[in-house]
């Protein structure tokens, strides 16, 4: 599939889930060559929206920065904070001078389900939390990653920004789903992450994420006309 943005990732996988049509793709590519900063997130947002998704559930594998939040831990995230660098941002470049409200960044009809599910399934899970996105490849040296937990945020990760906005944009409903992987360099008592831990956690993780997915999505209806739907009305600049 082709886009505006070039081509997306991977092909898209078209499937049914409990009754529901369902698209699959995976955002560093089929054999995960991408790594975060060079991954085509507008290419991809573009794609599944124009295959007809209008409501997508984006987990990502991520560090914690508070100690209480264990291994395992699924954080459905209600906050971000950027700290990328250089990344295609919008699809607002102009002539039209558009401006799409982020205060509230993720859909709260699938927030709500998902933490919902997830306590129905007995998985470990966290309502709301704040994700700071940092550029990578590289991991935060000790001193970026006590400031992020001293500034009280929850967990880090490279890949849940510009994706999520960028859904906002196109008026489609967006929730991340941030698999907490490893405790990140900053916590007290917590040694260097690498990513060979990371990828453990993260393979332990799967079969909870596919069993939470498939559970969540046939409880998924049709997209309401809430914040997602209507993000461009009074948005751009005439």
């Amino acid at each position: 599939m082709q886009t505006p943005y070039g081509a997306p990732s991977a092909p898209l996988v078209v499937g049914e889930v409990g009754g529901k049509r369902v698209a699959f793709l995976p955002r560093h590519g089929r054999h995960h060559e991408l790594p975060p900063h060079r991954i085509p997130y507008r290419a991809n947002v573009w794609a599944m929206r124009e295959l007809g998704a209008r409501r997508i559930i984006a987990p990502c594998a991520s560090g914690a920065l508070q100690p209480e939040l264990e291994l395992g831990t699924f954080v459905v995230c209600d906050q971000f904070v950027d700290r990328t660098a250089g990344r295609e941002v919008t699809f607002y470049d102009g002539p039209e001078t558009t401006h799409v409200s982020s205060a509230d960044p993720y859909c709260p009809g699938l927030r709500c389900v998902l933490v919902e599910t997830a306590r129905d399934l007995g998985i470990p899970v966290r309502d709301g939390g704040t994700v700071v996105v940092v550029q990578g490849p590289r991991f935060s040296t000790r001193a970026e990653s006590r400031w992020f937990q001293a500034m009280g945020w929850h967990a880090i990760n490279m890949t849940a920004y510009p994706e999520c906005h960028l859904g906002r944009e196109l008026e489609l409903c967006y929730a991340n789903i941030s698999m907490v992987t490893d405790h990140d360099v900053g916590v007290e008592g917590t040694a260097p992450v690498s990513a060979e831990t990371v990828m453990r956690v993260f393979s332990e993780n799967n079969e909870r994420l596919r069993e939470l997915l498939f559970a969540v999505i046939p409880r998924i209806g049709p997209q309401p006309q809430d914040i997602c739907a209507t993000a461009l009305q009074g948005a751009r600049v005439s």
